[in-house]
């Protein structure tokens, strides 16, 4: 068959159909994450590698982070997979407060890491679900190094809050030695060279080294009586 055919009526009624059966498989993981989420405190997404090894200075400041912000009153949300996933899960069982691992069905990866409150092990077979139990329930994000999976929670969080779709929430970046070049680069290429975003979004991402600075910023964001503690999404 010539690459220019259309694709026989039959094939194409198949599809239809699989497209129907794949809204309800949708619909079924956001039913089923509002109602677990619903009943959660207030949490901090944390993100971040899935490659970090346990010997890593990021991983031992994720754990770090993850307890500091339990004894604040925060639960910890994660990717539920190894690495940074994991060490911010970790930080939150060792300090027990609430531990929630939004896992993500893929061919080569994860299974969920064993610091999971075993209520709160979610499964999700659709990203886009996924990010939007991130964002709705989470009062800040504090992003750890990372790749590509990283990369895109960070900059969707970032664009939902430059649109107004989301309120405004602390999104800290951790690590300068690892987000100083992406930094400098949103600022001498992104906005003196081609003026594509605004001088004020580059307050919406302080860079960090260290869990002291990072509490700081959520203590002083909660602490204006401008912001409350609230789900973002308005869903």
């Amino acid at each position: 068959m010539s690459n220019n055919n259309p694709i026989p009526l039959k094939k194409w009624t198949e599809l239809k159909g699989e497209n129907s059966w794949t809204m309800f498989k949708v619909l079924a993981e956001f039913v089923d994450g509002f109602e677990t989420m619903n009943k959660l405190g207030p949490c901090v997404s944390i993100f971040g590698s899935a490659r970090t090894k346990p010997e890593d200075k990021y991983y031992k400041l994720a754990v770090e982070m993850a307890e500091r912000l339990v004894d604040e009153g925060f639960g910890i949300i994660t990717g539920g997979g190894p690495g940074i996933m994991e060490a911010g899960n970790k930080g939150a069982y060792l300090k027990g407060g609430l531990s929630v691992g939004l896992n993500i069905d893929l061919p080569f990866e994860q299974s969920h890491n064993p610091f999971i409150d075993p209520d709160k092990n979610m499964d999700y077979g659709y990203f886009f679900v996924r990010k939007v139990m991130f964002v709705k329930y989470a009062q800040a994000f504090v992003v750890m190094p990372g790749g590509f999976g990283t990369l895109d929670e960070l900059f969707e969080v970032l664009t939902l809050i430059q649109t107004k779709k989301i309120s405004k929430v602390p999104v800290i970046l951790m690590g300068s030695d690892f987000w100083g070049g992406m930094s400098d680069w949103i600022v001498n290429v992104m906005l003196e060279q081609h003026n594509n975003i605004s001088p004020n979004d580059l307050d919406l991402m302080p860079v960090v080294d260290t869990p002291e600075e990072v509490m700081a910023i959520i203590k002083a964001f909660y602490d204006d009586e401008a912001n409350s503690i609230k789900p973002n999404y308005k869903l």
